[in-house]
């Protein structure tokens, strides 16, 4: 019977390996906008077609069938077996993407089609961009469009490309979102849950919907004086006209976003996020990893992180590395894109080392969608990027494109009274998405209408957000995209646990920034294990403690005097370190890195070494800037 067991366990993980990665090369080529030919096609057809013969295996009746059959003849069996780990996690995944009818597997094609559709119009959307102080029109995504809020001078400007940014959703609603939602919900009815909201949530995190907003009414409802406190302190200090959308970031922090913006050259922001994992203990297991990192016309409006092939442990012991492949969309020309890029740098790097590391018998356990939950996915990359804003990875890391001059602490004061008073905003952002997508999807279908719609994402930021928001909900690609709709509540949940786990290693080391016992930490208590153990489990194991939102309310609620004291602490302690500290010249971070620009190779660690591959990198970046200038 084992050995029966096991021939089916190894056929299926085997035959789910194959098609995740031929839908992974559609995702990646149709979202860079590569070049179809003959040897290598790309299309939405095609990513259409490879979705769902992984989907016909994932939600074919008879695997699920027969995986249950052998689980019960092994009931007695060891659970911590590899046969029976991975026996639990195929039904668990199929369970996850179960179309037990002819009428649900049709809804479900039909949907895939038609969100194909959409992405392709909405990538190829022409007229994004703003009206520059000269009057000339600039072409810009809407990463572009937020940076040139939160960093122009001029109102005009601003207001141009806040109105551009809204004009996303306007586009998406005459492009077949609405049907979309539609089917959403019908498919999720079908299948028995409340509606495509549910459906979501409790496939990823394990519970329904009415217990997430549980968790989340309580912060929302705990941190609304906050927002409104802010929100006045806003006015007063910075105006009434502070409150419009498209002024808020700038008057929040513009100023010193252009002070800050020499310290974080985007060209060097791969060799610092590199040093700075080093310095943790953080590496790759064998992974590689394939990056496209600058802006460009069509490509995908968003940072994200997605793995052609998982990590895993194959029968005979071997380990299979990951292929990783992550993009963001850097403008170095641009004032403050260099921080945006680097956040988003240690964020999706951040998914990519978790991803790497897992050590489960079977790539189910390390693939992103269902049953994974997104919090825990969302977990480690926000705890990684939470580190470019602490004083003392800044006194190490933030440095001038000469790697002499650190920023000076007095910026680094100005950012912090700057925006710590907001940064309830962020919070409050979060929400807004979630109890939108929740209200969205509890319309009956005859009030599923571009007007609507459009009401309702407006009533909803007025709700949570006090007023209009400065990245309008229907600017937010979530929402439109099958693998990351009704996702947002898993930013919430990750922040919640990455205040705690950051509380944690305080507690326990006194520091967090090039902490090494970091790497070690994340690998045991989170990232070997993969989806094998629920989230909030994961979480009290290493904290000791249940999720909950203490940790992040009570930085919220931090005195600022007391704030800039505890980091002006850090940061000096940073820098006598630095004194006795000698940078290494090459570091292993087990990986290799192809860094790409669209169809364009442009270095490769494997013939340069990590260091040669990040300098020539380097050098791209200054030429595609003075191309620009």
């Amino acid at each position: 019977m084992a050995s029966a067991a096991q021939e089916f366990v190894n056929n299926f993980n085997d035959t789910y390996a194959k098609k995740h990665e031929a839908f992974e090369t559609q995702f990646w080529g149709t979202k860079m906008a590569l070049t179809s030919t003959d040897s290598t096609p790309y299309s939405t057809e095609l990513l259409s077609q490879t979705k769902k013969e992984m989907e016909d295996l994932l939600s074919d009746p008879d695997i699920l069938t027969k995986a249950k059959k052998i689980r019960e003849e092994l009931k007695e069996a060891d659970d911590s077996s590899d046969l029976v780990k991975c026996l639990d996690v195929i039904i668990r995944t199929c369970q996850c993407n179960e179309f037990p009818t002819t009428e649900t597997k049709q809804i479900r094609e039909k949907t895939n089609a038609l969100e194909g559709e959409l992405e392709k119009k909405r990538n190829e959307m022409s007229g994004l961009g703003y009206t520059n102080a000269e009057g000339t029109f600039v072409q810009a995504s809407s990463v572009g469009l937020r940076t040139t809020m939160r960093t122009a001078s001029e109102e005009s400007v601003r207001k141009s490309a806040f109105q551009s940014l809204t004009s996303i959703g306007d586009f998406c609603l005459e492009n077949g979102f609405c049907e979309i939602v539609k089917l959403r919900n019908s498919l999720a009815k079908k299948l028995g849950f409340q509606d495509y909201y549910d459906y979501t949530v409790t496939n990823a995190e394990g519970f329904g919907k009415d217990r997430l907003f549980e968790i989340l009414d309580g912060l929302e409802e705990g941190t609304r004086p906050l927002m409104v406190k802010a929100r006045q302190l806003l006015e007063k200090e910075k105006g009434q006209d502070a409150l419009e959308p498209w002024n808020m970031g700038f008057k929040m922090a513009g100023s010193v976003i252009q002070r800050m913006d020499p310290y974080f050259p985007f060209s060097k922001s791969v060799e610092r996020y590199i040093r700075s994992y080093a310095a943790m203990k953080i590496g790759y297991s064998g992974a590689t990893m394939t990056l496209d990192l600058l802006d460009r016309p069509k490509k995908y409006s968003n940072g994200f992180c997605h793995w052609p092939r998982c990590a895993w442990i194959q029968p005979d012991g071997t380990f299979v590395p990951s292929q990783t492949n992550f993009t963001s969309l850097a403008d170095p020309t641009a004032v403050g894109s260099g921080l945006t890029a680097l956040n988003t740098l240690m964020h999706e790097a951040g998914h990519a080392a978790h991803f790497a590391n897992i050590r489960q018998p079977s790539p189910l356990f390390s693939q992103e969608r269902a049953p994974t939950s997104v919090a825990y996915a969302e977990n480690q990359s926000m705890f990684l990027d939470s580190l470019v804003g602490d004083a003392a990875w800044r006194a190490k890391y933030a440095l001038d494109a000469s790697d002499q001059n650190v920023m000076p602490f007095d910026i680094m004061e100005e950012d912090i009274r700057s925006t710590h008073p907001y940064k309830v905003f962020q919070l409050r952002a979060m929400l807004a998405v979630s109890y939108f997508e929740k209200a969205l999807y509890e319309l009956d279908d005859n009030d599923v209408t571009m007007e609507n719609i459009q009401k309702l994402a407006k009533d909803i930021e007025t709700k949570i957000q006090g007023g209009p928001s400065p990245r309008p909900l229907l600017s937010v690609p979530h929402i439109y995209s099958d693998e990351a709709s009704c996702y947002y509540q898993g930013y919430t949940l990750a922040e919640m646990s990455v205040h705690q786990t950051r509380e944690y290693f305080k507690n326990t080391d006194g520091y967090i920034v090039d902490n090494p016992n970091i790497g070690p930490t994340l690998t045991k208590h989170y990232w070997n294990c993969g989806n094998s153990k629920p989230f909030l489990d994961i979480v009290k194991d290493l904290t000791g403690k249940e999720l909950s939102g203490t940790a992040w309310v009570n930085e919220l609620m931090t005195d600022v005097e007391d704030l800039v004291k505890s980091e002006r602490k850090e940061y000096d302690e940073m820098l006598q370190k630095k004194k006795t500290e000698q940078q290494q010249e090459e570091l292993d971070l087990q990986m290799t890195v192809r860094f790409v620009d669209g169809d364009e190779l442009i270095a490769d660690s494997k013939d340069l070494g990590l260091m040669g591959a990040c300098q020539k990198f380097e050098s791209f970046v200054a030429a595609r800037a003075a191309a620009k200038a």
